[in-house]
């Protein structure tokens, strides 16, 4: 049996090869929301795994391998599944966030004790947070050491698909009692899903199209990734959440384009970038609780705003009516695609947690339930970056301006027209530029004055320090 979890793909699988060698397989994937600690899924999520377990279901056909559907926690689903089918043995692709490692080492054991081999792997890190210590012994607190030892490690070649023909027969994965995906309920409302599958296509072969499609232009990265109005970005983060493609092989195309075509700043930005993932969850293997806990304690004294004064801004930001273009833009495209450009998300989480001062927690929170690439690791530790209470985090005195961020980084106003209809239709308007607009337009007035508010802002830091 093969468990997936957050790997739904067939190529550079090391669970599913190692099960395929072994002999007749069953895929096993089961929605554990119940377990302790686990972290159920937002709604953007979910819709997503609903299409990649659909491409998952065809790629296992194409080897003959059956998929099995459980739903509940997974200690007690797995002992289950495999009394009922008799299979031998289990293959897993490791996870590294706390409520999951402790789920994985307790069907552990329990094969242990039951006589079933257990087998799992590394398939969804570079390198393992156990395996990159610094010079001391302990775990790398700031990205550049972090990055320079990473490069200097080799990195596994990727492995190829499974060949076919090693599906368990029907009786056996029968046995097993699958369920209907349609009755896990993943799919939103259908304007909701409509509007995120106008923009996304979940599964492996769709993040083979984006991978190969963004390395023709990845020599513009290193300027483009910063700029919300044109398409520079990989947008690869929602495949390497559900891992339908792999760290491995995205680092092994990346460098055969740079043998290929040479190197690029725009290429190394981009290996950077996927050293950055990396970073944020070893950062989860030593604080598990990540999207709670201040990485630096200091932050446990910082004097929020409380959530019932917040309340009415909080609301706005979440819609996309703070009165700041580009911080509204990115949250209407936010609603809209499950996802924000990563120049405008900083800038939102900057305004929120520190023009705004409200806890961190708040918009992390909002962006789990509403991002199709949310995940445990990168979610929490980008936010405590912005917050200032992270590791390796922006200082909290760098407080982004959301109207010099706009100009900067959408010159022409082409990203803000598109996502702010009320902005779109006057061409002599300048959409940088929210006080001189108006009521007629029927944009809304700033929430906040922001040099009053950095000035707040800077003031409440001082407290803790």
């Amino acid at each position: 049996m093969v468990w997936f979890r957050d790997d739904l793909r067939v190529t550079d699988h090391p669970a599913l090869d190692a099960a395929c060698r072994r002999g007749a397989v069953v895929a096993l994937c089961v929605l554990d929301e119940e377990s302790e600690g686990v972290r159920p899924l937002g709604a953007a999520a979910k819709w997503w795994l609903d299409g990649s377990l659909r491409s998952l279901r065809e790629s296992l056909r194409e080897l003959g391998i059956p998929l099995v559907l459980r739903r509940g926690p997974a200690g007690t689903v797995l002992p289950e599944v495999l009394e009922r089918t008799g299979a031998g043995g289990i293959t897993w692709n490791r996870r590294y966030g706390g409520p999951e490692l402790a789920v994985d080492a307790g069907v552990k054991q329990w094969c242990a004790e039951h006589g079933v081999e257990a087998h799992s792997f590394q398939a969804a890190l570079l390198h393992e947070p156990w395996t990159l210590r610094t010079g001391a012994g302990g775990p790398y607190k700031v990205f550049t050491p972090f990055w320079k030892a990473l490069r200097a490690l080799e990195i596994r070649q990727p492995l190829p698909v499974p060949g076919p023909g090693r599906g368990a027969a029907a009786e056996v994965a029968a046995a097993a009692g699958t369920e209907d995906q349609v009755d896990w309920d993943l799919v939103p409302s259908p304007e909701r899903a409509a509007g995120l599958a106008a923009v996304w296509t979940p599964g492996e072969a769709a993040a083979w199209e984006r991978l190969d499609d963004f390395l023709d232009r990845v020599e513009d990265y290193a300027e483009g990734h910063d700029r919300p109005d044109r398409d520079g970005t990989s947008r690869l983060s929602p495949h390497l959440r559900w891992g339908e493609i792999s760290p491995f092989a995205v680092w092994d195309a990346a460098v055969r384009h740079r043998s290929e075509q040479g190197s690029s700043p725009g290429l190394e930005k981009f290996l950077a970038e996927l050293g950055w993932r990396e970073f944020n969850w070893h950062l989860l293997h030593q604080v598990p609780d990540l999207h709670v806990r201040h990485v630096r304690p200091a932050f446990d004294a910082f004097p929020w705003r409380d959530a019932a004064e917040a309340a009415g801004d909080v609301r706005a930001w979440q819609e996309g009516r703070t009165g700041f273009p580009l911080v509204d833009a990115g949250m209407r495209q936010l609603r809209a695609t499950g996802w924000m450009h990563n120049r405008v998300r900083m800038v939102a989480g900057s305004l929120l947690t520190k023009n705004l001062l409200v806890d961190w927690r708040v918009g992390e929170q909002w962006f789990w339930e509403t991002l199709v690439d949310a995940e445990p690791a990168s979610g929490p530790g980008n936010w405590q970056w912005v917050a200032g209470s992270g590791a390796d985090a922006s200082p909290f005195f760098r407080i982004f301006n959301p109207l010099t961020q706009g100009r900067k980084f959408d010159p022409e106003a082409r990203y803000i027209r598109r996502w702010i209809p009320e902005l779109a239709g006057d061409e002599g308007v300048d959409p940088h530029e929210p006080g001189l607009l108006g009521p007629s337009v029927g944009y809304p007035e700033p929430v906040v004055d922001l040099p009053a508010s950095r000035g707040r802002a800077l003031d409440a830091y001082a407290s803790i320090r």
